[in-house]
Formats: structure tokens, sequence, C-alpha cells
């Protein structure tokens, strides 16, 4: 398509037999007026999917990483709008109409982007549980340190629509972030871009057991220091949610093994806001670090 309204951005490594199933959520949307741009992130075999006028498939030869293959894409593509699918992960199909819907809708300043509901889906396909994006971040926000609305999360990133422009006006996805990518994107968007909250279920994030860059636990904890000290001014600024945002790494790498990492961000987090750390570390939590040798 020459002009089209909107692009979805695949980009791809190694995930020959789950990559199918993302693309074909894509282009199956109700609307007629998309293109789907496919990255190949230098795969060791070479990408093959069925030829289809709505889908562009981009070869990389060396790999980009998923934030440089992100940014391929959005360079290539050919839409005012943009959206990113991860290759493991499923668009429903009246996930473009209903972004473009919204965005047709708003009355924030902007420009605005727009994040919808997910579900976090299982292997045979039963949803786990649901995000729903919280109702509106005005523009010269800070995404994910502002106080969350009850029943809300800042989990739904992945349902982001954007303006192709504001990404490479803010200077497109940072590639020295192999995780976190997305939670280091926002931190530079919200700035400069309104981000419009629909509780609408547009997007399955599928938990399953293949590779996945967010179980590195090296690359956790590389990318958790990186994001803190990028953003270092922004987190100080917001010591509530940023003695949360500790926390919450802390339960995660306590749940993933990391014991000695975990003892770490809690300590940080209560000499950042020490009353309200000390009420979120649960009993149990609390317990097992007072009996682990390394306190």
């Amino acid at each position: 398509m020459s002009n089209p309204l909107i692009s979805i951005i695949i980009p791809t490594h190694n995930r020959p037999d789950l990559l199918p199933r993302a693309v074909e959520s894509a282009l199956a949307q109700t609307i007629d007026d998309f293109e789907v741009v496919v990255v190949d992130d230098a795969s060791t075999e070479p990408v093959q999917l069925p030829e289809h006028p709505r889908l562009r498939l981009i070869r990389l030869d060396q790999s980009h990483g998923g934030a440089g293959a992100r940014n391929v894409g959005t360079e290539a593509a050919k839409g005012r709008w943009i959206t990113y699918l991860d290759d493991d992960d499923r668009l429903l199909p009246h996930m473009l109409a209903t972004s473009l819907e919204a965005l047709s809708q708003t009355q924030l300043p902007t420009p605005v982007g727009v994040i919808s509901g997910l579900e976090i889906v299982n292997t045979e396909g039963q949803v786990i549980s649901t995000r729903l994006p919280p109702p509106a971040r005005p523009r010269g926000a800070h995404f994910a340190l502002e106080v969350l609305e009850p029943g809300y999360s800042y989990n739904t990133k992945q349902t982001l629509v954007v303006e192709r422009e504001v990404i490479l006006q803010i200077g497109g996805w940072d590639k020295s972030f192999r995780s976190r990518v997305h939670s280091e994107l926002f931190l530079r968007l919200n700035p400069v871009c309104s981000l419009l909250g629909v509780p609408i279920v547009t997007y399955q994030l599928y938990n399953h057991q293949s590779d996945r860059v967010s179980r590195n636990l090296v690359l956790r904890q590389e990318s958790f220091q990186r994001l803190v000290s990028k953003h270092k001014s922004l987190f100080q600024a917001h010591p509530r949610m940023f003695a949360k945002f500790v926390i919450d790494h802390a339960q995660r790498s306590y749940q993933m093994g990391q014991t000695g990492a975990a003892i770490a961000a809690v300590l940080q987090a209560i000499q950042i806001e020490p009353i309200y750390s000390l009420k979120r570390v649960t009993r149990p939590f609390r317990r097992q670090l007072q009996q682990d040798d390394s306190l």
C-alpha cells in the first residue's frame, strides 16, 4: 500500500513457530487502511511468510536488538500512525479500529497517543489476567511515575498507537536497552505526547516458556540500573512512585531467585521512601529477607 493510515510493526528474531500467529492477527484487523511491517532481526534462518498485499518483510543482516529493530520498522513505515506487536503476542481484530476511533474523539492536548487493555493468555489460550490502562496522562506528565488510579495498570504499554513522527522526534527506541524498552520509551514520550487510556482489551500477551528477554536475569538487573540512571532526575521528582518501582523490581527479582538483588532493591526503596516501602514489603517477603545469610 502506498499511503496506509497506520502501520503495524513486528520485530522478530528466531521465532518461526510463534511469528505466523502474530502476523495473522495483524492482517485480520477490521479496518482496511493499514500495512504490516515485519523486521527480521537477523534470524538464524531468514523469515519466510506468505505474500500478502498489506505485508512487507525487512531482513537485517546483523542483529539490532528489539529496540533497534523497532527503529528500523519505524523508519520504514508508511503510515501516519504506528503500533508495535511483539512476535510472540497477537492483536485482537478490533485493535486498530478501537484505537483510531478513540483518537478521533479525544480532547487531550496534541499530539496524542492511545493505549488500551491487554490480556495475559496461557499456552492453552485461557485468559490468566486482564490489565486496563489509566484513563489519561496529559502531555507533560510522566507515565508510570504518576500515582495510579485503583483498578488500572501501567503495564499495557505494548498497545501504544501513536503518530510515527512523534516517535521519530523523541529519537526512537533506545537501542542500548535490551529489557525495559517500553518503560524507557514512555518516560520520554509522555512529556511531549498526551496518552489516552481506553478500557477495552485489544491485545493478547502470551505467557509461554520459550526464550524471552524479560526472563534473562542478567539483562533484568542491568536494564533496571540503566533505566534508573538515565532518568534519575525524573525518578527523584516522584519519590513515592520511585519507591514503588524499586519494590516491584525487588519482588520480581525475589520470585526469579535473585535474592541478593531483591535485598539490595528493598534497601534502596527504604532509602527513597522509608514508611511507604516498609508497608509495601509483604510479611512473608520480610521474614525471608531476615533469615537470609546476606543480611
